[in-house]
């Protein structure tokens, strides 16, 4: 199928709508009743006022832009998703390749989107999912002890890739899109984590670094490697 067409083009992620009805329908019912409950106004005004940064802080995370990369995808790895670069080091990974592995890693503040994308070309190896712990998504630990989904990337020049979702202290749920056996691009989501969250990118060794420690990102825009 064309990369374009599979593109869902949405502007709040479908991963939202029942909360953000939810949320809707609960605080207006509460103001409502502040309303018309009371004589003295002052409440309902303050409780409005929350209501409305509330739900506007709601409508901020699962806020979703659409977003096409523009530049070539050969050996090309965009960040998956918006934060900033709290790990590149290599380490040694023990889960899938049993092996030495350069790691990019980035965390999500609440305040960022939450939407994760591919990080490369490729057709999908293998995707699975631990049951974790939720520490603080920064720690190094999380990697290998919290929530986790990994998806595995075999990319068009031969090259093998892994991408983590890693839940935080608050996020308490994944979503990963990836299957297996399926074609993959740049500029197609790869998944949603809910309420603060990292995502790792596990890189050949000899890639060539495009970020640095501590640098925002911004999904599927900011390119962090070239593979060899």
């Amino acid at each position: 199928m064309n990369k374009i067409k599979k593109l869902k083009k949405i502007r709040l992620h479908h991963e939202g709508t029942h909360i953000l009805i939810t949320g809707a329908i609960l605080l207006l019912l509460i103001n409502i009743a502040l309303y018309w409950g009371i004589e003295c106004k002052i409440p309902f005004y303050l409780v409005a006022l929350v209501s409305i940064i509330v739900y506007g802080l709601m409508v901020n995370f699962f806020r979703c832009p659409i977003r096409l990369f523009k530049g070539d995808t050969e050996k090309t790895v965009v960040a998956p998703a918006d934060g900033h670069v709290v790990v590149i080091e290599e380490v040694d990974e023990h889960e899938y390749f049993h092996d030495r592995r350069l790691m990019i890693s980035i965390f999500m503040g609440i305040t960022n989107v939450h939407a994760n994308w591919y990080p490369v070309d490729g057709v999908v190896k293998h995707v699975d999912h631990h049951n974790g712990r939720f520490m603080k998504a920064w720690l190094p630990k999380a990697s290998t002890e919290n929530e986790r989904s990994m998806v595995v990337i075999d990319t068009p020049e031969g090259h093998t890739v892994m991408a983590r979702q890693i839940a935080g202290a608050v996020a308490r749920r994944i979503v990963t899109y990836a299957v297996p056996g399926e074609d993959c691009y740049i500029d197609e989501h790869m998944g949603f984590i809910k309420f603060g969250s990292r995502v790792d990118v596990y890189l050949p060794l000899g890639t060539e670094v495009c970020v640095t420690m501590g640098q925002k990102t911004t999904g599927n825009e900011t390119v962090i490697a070239r593979l060899p």
